[in-house]
């Protein structure tokens, strides 16, 4: 657990994120953060297709000048921003379902696409690096100049191994995941 001069700090579990929300079940970031007593929330800021980073193209497979979705969200705890996340999807995936559409999606990303028959694997594979934040990620975030972010890119396949999702969250709070044995 966090020290008391970091309130917003918690133990984390990125398996709520990559399992399918059962219906009427809130998405995980509301659940996590209720479980804290705290109210989580978020912001659709756009939904649009793009030439995706290095990253995601090598991740996705996908050539130059080939586009894929990115939803960009903010996220909020008790009203309050801590989070970007934006979240990209090949477009042979993405392209006429709700995960193209600027709007909320029941159950999440995650069960949209287990829905589609893109069960997310158990496991993803999770990068974290330290940075300073961007004059937009200051402005959106309500940060000072050249402030510290911590930015996890979550790399997401399905059962069968094919590339799914990877989300760039760019963090202002402190982060502490633990792997439960056997998982």
């Amino acid at each position: 657990m966090g020290s008391s001069k970091d309130a917003d700090a918690w133990m984390g579990d990125a398996q709520p994120y990559l399992a399918p929300r059962r219906a009427g079940e809130r998405d995980a970031w509301s659940a996590e953060a209720a479980a804290h007593g705290r109210r989580g929330g978020q912001r659709l800021l756009a939904v649009e297709e793009v030439d995706p980073p290095a990253d995601v193209r090598t991740f996705f497979r996908v050539g130059l000048g080939e586009k894929v979705v990115v939803r960009r969200r903010l996220i909020l705890l008790d009203a309050e921003p801590v989070e970007l996340a934006d979240s990209y999807y090949p477009s042979h995936i993405a392209r006429g379902t709700a995960l193209a559409e600027r709007g909320k999606i029941p159950g999440g990303a995650v069960t949209l696409l287990d829905s589609l028959g893109h069960t997310p694997a158990a496991d993803s594979l999770e990068d974290v690096f330290a940075s300073a934040a961007t004059p937009y990620q200051c402005d959106a975030l309500g940060l000072s100049a050249g402030a510290p972010v911590l930015v996890l890119t979550r790399y997401t396949s399905s059962v069968v191994g094919e590339p799914i999702e990877v989300t760039v969250m760019t963090m202002t709070r402190h982060l502490q995941y633990q792997r439960k044995q056997g998982v």
